[in-house]
């Protein structure tokens, strides 16, 4: 008996030593908050005792009973949450990017919040996520229901901004932030996450840091942070330590809101009367649940969102790419679809990979209804 006991405590320092380790030295989790920032995050007006808040009571789960029930139905159960069969994409054209009139605004849509947004001049990339995995790891996390990207990261073009809304893993990717280390012109994040990248070996003069409200010039196009109702975190132990925001991006002729990660809430209205009307709004409709309603938006409350930032196109992102929550994998879209259309709003869901012009003719087949049997159509039509 005592060997056995031994035995186990020897396994169990092993693994708390290891995981010890792991926490201390992967580069992956990012750092611990601090840089150049740290003085602008004690004075902001939402950080209090080492921790960033939201302007309102926002509880991550809505109970502990809640965080255990929906950590049990995610384990245990499928409502097919993951498609059977591969998504339809469109390979982008890496030459297209960045050619062609420059008083147009393109999009092109990557899956979950990985967008090309091409206007006023630049190349603006939005939460770039390349990885095969949502996670610190290779061999578990949430994991892309494709095993091919309608564009491989070392076929992208030159960037001229990387917009970055918050610090968890299927926003903010450590792989892909390397990968566009030496071809991008500026990194703009929301407070204390560039500590991250410069830990990752990003230079700092390329890193323009910014809190809720705050706004930085780069060429024709001004880059304001605003606020968004979520949370941060990477590593377990550092939640609120970094801040989370939404993005005003105006330029000389257009205008466009990305959204990032946020709960429905009032700010939506303060950002629509400040800066609207946008041209595209790109608004998050995935990864929602009752067991944490305040984190994230139902497809409604999307739809609702877009209305309070006077939009003039909605393109939901935030779905479609990763298993996150417990709901199927196609019902944002439908959702969404059934709210835009309720409210005549203009709603826009391309496929992944798909470029379009949102003055122009918007992307609005239902195409996850045709997947597997019409995917070979569906392709032809967009392109």
């Amino acid at each position: 008996m005592k060997r056995r006991t031994m035995g186990a405590l020897f396994v169990l320092t092993v693994l708390l030593g290891t995981a010890t380790a792991f926490y201390a030295c992967a580069p992956q989790l990012g750092a611990r908050g601090g840089g150049d920032g740290l003085a602008m995050t004690r004075e902001s007006d939402h950080f209090k005792d080492g921790k960033f808040f939201n302007p309102m009571e926002t509880p991550i789960q809505e109970s502990f009973w809640g965080s255990v029930v929906s950590f049990w139905k995610f384990a245990f159960t499928d409502n097919n949450r993951v498609p059977e069969h591969p998504l339809p994409f469109v390979k982008v054209d890496a030459e297209a990017i960045g050619q062609g009139a420059q008083e147009e605004l393109r999009v092109t849509w990557l899956g979950h919040s990985t967008a090309i947004i091409e206007m006023d001049g630049q190349v603006i990339l939005t939460d770039p996520v390349f990885g095969k995995r949502a996670s610190p790891v290779a061999f578990a996390g949430p994991r892309q229901f494709n095993e091919e990207l309608p564009l491989s990261i070392e076929d992208l073009p030159a960037v001229d901004a990387v917009v970055i809304s918050h610090d968890h893993y299927d926003h903010l990717d450590y792989g892909s932030v390397m990968a566009l280390e030496g071809r991008t012109a500026r990194f703009f994040v929301p407070l204390g996450v560039a500590a991250h990248l410069e830990r990752w070996g990003i230079d700092k003069e390329r890193i323009v840091e910014l809190d809720w409200r705050q706004g930085f010039t780069f060429g024709p196009v001004t880059y304001t942070a605003m606020p968004a109702r979520h949370f941060s975190g990477r590593a377990g132990l550092d939640a609120y330590r970094t801040l989370w925001c939404s993005w005003v991006i105006q330029g000389e002729r257009h205008k466009v809101f990305f959204g990032g990660d946020s709960g429905y809430f009032g700010g939506f209205k303060e950002i629509g009367e400040k800066f609207g009307p946008f041209d595209l709004t790109m608004i998050e409709c995935g990864a929602y649940s009752p067991y944490w309603p305040l984190i994230h938006m139902a497809p409604e409350q999307t739809v609702q969102a877009h209305l309070d930032l006077q939009g003039e196109t909605l393109m939901p992102i935030h779905w479609g790419k990763f298993n996150l929550s417990l709901h199927s994998w196609d019902e944002p879209a439908e959702r969404v679809s059934a709210a835009a259309e309720a409210s005549g709003v203009r709603l826009a869901v391309p496929l992944m990979g798909q470029r379009f012009t949102p003055a122009e003719a918007i992307p609005q087949a239902a195409w996850w209804r045709q997947v597997p049997d019409g995917m070979a159509q569906i392709v032809a039509n967009a392109g």
